[in-house]
């Protein structure tokens, strides 16, 4: 038994797919440790496991059938959404993604989705090549944005013969994280101050040209985002991004380096952790025209002046600060992150190498390797950014016990 799950409702929906069989086993654990546990499944996922599977193992009636009342007291689909404490889907399709994501209500499980006011999980399991297309990416991000929380597929050998990312995370790993929610995660940032910058600057030219780079944002934003998740008082300093601000962040919105650099040491010696995940133009011009430059000669011939370089600051400035810095380089990653970490006094520095695939620009998912003084500390293989912010600020948040500690 669970202290944590004794007393608590989890729907469980489970969608047509051969990891429809892993539901099986995690609704028994959640069972045996005491939830009560009412199962949906859609009408493909009877293809799989038949639904006295799931009877047996939650010692409940299943629901397939939006029409198939089983008390005539209640209407079944909300009153599954109201007695929720919590809705998970696993395995989750692509499909059942993609309904969740538009508003869409055509059976059973569907219906249920749109009448909860319960936390929603998804644990998708798909296709390597379906988890990966953009269809089903932007319908996550758009589940993401308004809250419903993922648990990431794990990679290796699937059912279809491919080898990628798209297995259904183990049942242990699902049935973990649901204990850890419903006993409160902890909050290992509480009471502190994060300050983290993000997106790329633009060094303007003129009044309708500029300098800029390919940084999205994503990494930044996803960090700030995890920071308020674990408890901080998070202050975000972007440069121009498509993102919307994180839910419970101060977003301190920006434009060039020098902006950037103002917003930043303005706000040092209230912050405890300072993150550095912005891509800051090294370099401006000389001279910003105050009307637009005219197409005349063949060739045109820009000055440029050199950026402070603001992580150096900090480095230099800090007395009580956790300062990280980031590194995207595309060569020689291990030294040149090294070189990076020690040459503007930070205690830890995340290095990437923008150009293998996944890592690079824009993209919702990162390969990086974190480095302290001592040498790397930690590799993270591609995973998606949320999860490399996820374990950068807990290994950040130990390190803070442990200089309190000290």
């Amino acid at each position: 038994m669970s202290v944590a799950l004794q007393g608590k409702t989890i729907v469980l929906g489970v969608c047509g797919g051969i990891a429809a069989y892993k539901a099986a086993a995690l609704t028994s654990k959640l069972t045996q440790a005491g939830a009560t546990v009412r199962v949906i499944m859609t009408e493909s996922a009877v293809q799989f496991v038949a639904p006295l599977t799931f009877q047996t193992l939650s010692r409940h009636h299943v629901f397939v059938d939006t029409f198939d009342e089983k008390d005539p007291s209640v209407v079944s689909h909300i009153n599954l959404a109201d007695s929720a404490d919590l809705v998970l889907i696993a395995p989750a399709t692509a499909n059942m993604i993609g309904k969740l994501a538009l508003g869409l209500g055509d059976d059973m499980l569907s219906t249920t989705l749109l009448a909860t006011e319960a936390p929603i999980w998804v644990a998708p399991a798909m296709n390597v090549h379906m988890y990966a297309n953009p269809a089903v990416q932007a319908n996550m991000q758009t589940l993401a944005s308004r809250g419903v929380r993922f648990i990431e597929p794990g990679e290796g050998q699937l059912a279809c013969g491919y080898v990628g990312k798209g297995r259904l995370a183990e049942p242990e790993e699902i049935f973990a994280a649901v204990e850890r929610f419903f006993a409160g995660e902890k909050k290992p940032l509480a009471g502190k101050r994060v300050l983290v910058t993000a997106g790329g600057t633009v060094e303007r030219l003129d009044p309708v040209r500029y300098l800029t780079n390919d940084s999205s944002g994503k990494m930044g934003y996803a960090i700030a985002e995890e920071a308020v998740r674990m408890g901080a008082q998070v202050t975000l300093v972007s440069g121009p991004t498509a993102l919307s601000a994180p839910a419970g962040a101060q977003l301190v919105r920006v434009q060039s380096a020098l902006d950037m650099r103002e917003a930043v040491l303005s706000r040092l010696d209230a912050q405890d952790v300072v993150v550095k995940a912005a891509a800051v133009a090294d370099y401006r011009p000389a001279e910003a025209a105050t009307q637009k430059i005219k197409k005349k000669a063949d060739t045109l011939t820009l000055q440029l002046v050199k950026n402070p370089d603001i992580l150096q600051e900090i480095g230099t400035l800090k007395t009580h600060q956790f300062v990280i810095g980031f590194a995207a380089e595309t060569e020689n990653l291990d030294d040149y992150a090294m070189d990076k970490l020690n040459r503007k006094n930070c205690d830890l520095i995340v290095g990437n190498d923008v150009s293998q695939a996944g890592a690079g620009f824009g993209t919702d998912t990162n390969i990086v390797r974190i480095y302290d003084r001592s040498g790397l500390v930690q590799a993270l293989s591609l995973r998606s950014k949320s999860e490399v912010a996820r374990e950068l600020l807990q290994l950040a948040a130990q390190r803070l016990i442990s200089v309190g500690d000290a």
